[in-house]
């Protein structure tokens, strides 16, 4: 796989995604965070996964002038502000929509499950000899933006060194939504099954998953293996997305 850019009419730059190879890893294991246990074998295919969060730049493209919800204005901040219900409803079918004639055929945007999410957040197949606690380091100050150094707002995304396959922010600055429905015992009921394929949580459920810590949080929340849930209709200042493209059947 190689990585893959996206050109949009109106963007200065392509958005960029980062190709990840498909593997086995391990999920989960947050010691104080009981949703996160307990640690359960994971498979995950291959996947791209967005470089870095959907900034309001790309979100203006896509959404149209005049229609950016986020508290703290800049083109190169992350979208924030938004709910589950406007990335699923609106924003995904209208990135979809405009890109269907210049993305790989038969792939599709989507968010990322949440085992794509940490999968991805831990350096995939780079990160096994290298199990940090955040995002590419065990220093969250090197990586991430949070409540200590944030100045309680958000930054502009790549202001901070990436992980291992060269992604940026996914700890700290915003929280991202994933795909799945929250369930706060899935990691067990994962485990008794053994070694899981492509997990995507429940089939329903009243809240969505959402991950990464963000800059009003405390270090603890951006672990790569924190997890918290929030109705879908949710949207606070401090959560924002990434991208994940994939094939259509995901």
């Amino acid at each position: 796989m190689e990585n893959h850019q996206q050109h949009l009419p109106g963007l200065p730059e392509p958005f960029h995604l980062i190709a990840v190879q498909g593997g086995v890893f391990d999920m989960g294991g947050e010691s104080w965070n009981t949703a996160s246990l307990p640690s359960h074998p994971v498979e995950v295919d291959g996947f791209w996964i967005g470089q870095y969060p959907v900034t309001q730049g790309l979100w203006v493209v896509v959404m149209g002038e005049g229609y950016n919800p986020s508290q703290f204005k800049g083109p190169n901040r992350p979208v924030e502000t938004v709910s589950w219900e406007m990335i699923d409803q609106e924003f995904l079918p209208q990135l979809n929509k405009i890109t269907e004639n210049s993305r790989p055929l038969g792939m599709a945007y989507r968010l990322p499950t949440e085992a794509e999410w940490e999968y991805a957040a831990k350096g995939g197949k780079h990160g096994k000899d290298k199990p940090y606690l955040f995002s590419g380091s065990d220093i969250l100050d090197e990586v991430g933006w949070y409540d200590e150094n944030s100045h309680h707002e958000t930054k502009p995304v790549g202001l901070k060194l990436p992980n291992e396959l060269g992604i940026f922010d996914m700890s700290g600055n915003v929280w991202e939504w994933c795909s799945d429905w929250f369930e706060s015992d899935y990691y067990q009921k994962c485990l008794d099954k053994g070694m899981v394929k492509n997990p995507k949580g429940l089939e329903k459920g009243s809240s969505r998953v959402y991950r990464g810590g963000s800059w009003f949080n405390n270090p603890r929340t951006s672990r790569n293996t924190y997890r918290r849930n929030y109705a879908p209709e949710y949207r606070p200042s401090n959560i924002g997305f990434r991208l994940v493209l994939s094939e259509l059947t995901v």
